[in-house]
């Protein structure tokens, strides 16, 4: 019953909602487009807001504070792209490239699905620690090196990769400056500081995300017709490791002392797929993966089970792990 009330709490949010509406909007061919200037804006604004107000939540923290969670963050952003590098070559039948390119998306994390998390979590009246943003910006680049490095230097130099541009675009990327440079400010202003800008990057935080969900539904919505093409291996994988990762993401936040909120973002940071740092990257480092596979899986597959059955899920399973 738990699991129930949490999926249809999670299911009527508006920022859910609004990307449900994009699917359709998408699948009825209509003409329904946010121009690709108001999505740029929308994208920058979201990775700055998270970064500041999670900058802002880690003034008074103690380094003994997070550094179990810490910890935890790091092995999940190691361990998943090694997990799913072999999975997929043995399971799903693919090449070492597009295996690499998938570890590296579900290696990574997805900002907008974290912030999907914070919003649910708000929604449902439920705290979490001040210092999850941290996670955030933790678990993006780590995994998505390990899962090129996994292919082998010779492969991506055969297949004409460069890993010193790789770095380059990872360490330069929108997502890392923008995620890195607003906690950075955040820390540096304090909380005090933030509340000066809390009235552009706070209040209008959901508002902004229900209007990208969606564009990002519209997006999804173009894409599910390359399911019929991308076989139900990669379909299931989509799904089933999102959901293994999000309940061992939730187990170790738990073990590493936090609460059902922090160990629900943990979960669905463990869960969700990379989709504007790993493509950036996997462009660079790995050309001849193809985008049909990685962003198909990560945008048609995941990124919907999470937006609407996994994150509830996840918070269900922290309410009947973690003692209340």
């Amino acid at each position: 019953m738990d699991v129930l009330n949490s999926l249809l709490m999670g299911l009527l949010t508006p920022m859910v909602l609004a990307f449900i509406l994009g699917v359709v909007a998408s699948l009825v061919k209509s003409g329904l487009k946010i121009p690709p200037e108001i999505y740029t804006a929308m994208t920058i604004y979201l990775l700055f807001a998270i970064g500041l107000k999670g900058g802002a939540n880690l003034d008074g923290v103690t380094f003994g504070e997070f550094w179990r969670p810490l910890t935890a963050a790091l092995v999940l952003s190691l361990a998943i792209p090694v997990w799913c590098y072999f999975l997929m070559k043995k399971f799903g039948r693919l090449d070492s490239v597009n295996s690499a390119a998938l570890a590296a998306h579900y290696g990574s994390v997805s900002a907008v699905t974290f912030g999907e998390a914070l919003a649910f979590l708000q929604f449902a009246k439920v705290s979490y620690e001040p210092y999850v943003a941290a996670l955030l910006a933790v678990m993006e680049v780590p995994a998505i090196i390990l899962a090129i490095f996994l292919v082998g230097k010779t492969t991506i130099a055969a297949g004409g990769g460069n890993m010193k541009k790789v770095l380059h675009e990872l360490l330069t990327s929108k997502s890392i400056v923008l995620l890195m440079g607003g906690t950075a400010i955040g820390l540096l202003a304090g909380k005090q500081g933030a509340e000066q800008v809390a009235p552009l990057f706070s209040d209008p935080f959901r508002g902004v995300l229900t209007l990208f969900l969606l564009e990002i539904g519209l997006v999804t919505g173009r894409r599910l017709g390359d399911l019929r093409h991308a076989g139900w291996r990669l379909v299931a994988f989509g799904i089933v490791m999102p959901f293994l990762d999000g309940i061992l993401g939730v187990t170790l936040g738990y073990w590493s002392g936090m609460g059902v909120g922090g160990s629900t973002v943990l979960g669905t940071l463990a869960a969700s797929a990379s989709y504007i740092a790993a493509p950036a990257a996997v462009r660079v480092a790995l050309p001849a993966a193809s985008p049909a596979i990685y962003l198909t899986s990560s945008l048609a597959v995941t990124f919907p089970f999470n937006v609407v059955v996994g994150i509830p899920l996840y918070f269900s399973f922290a309410r009947w792990l973690i003692p209340s």
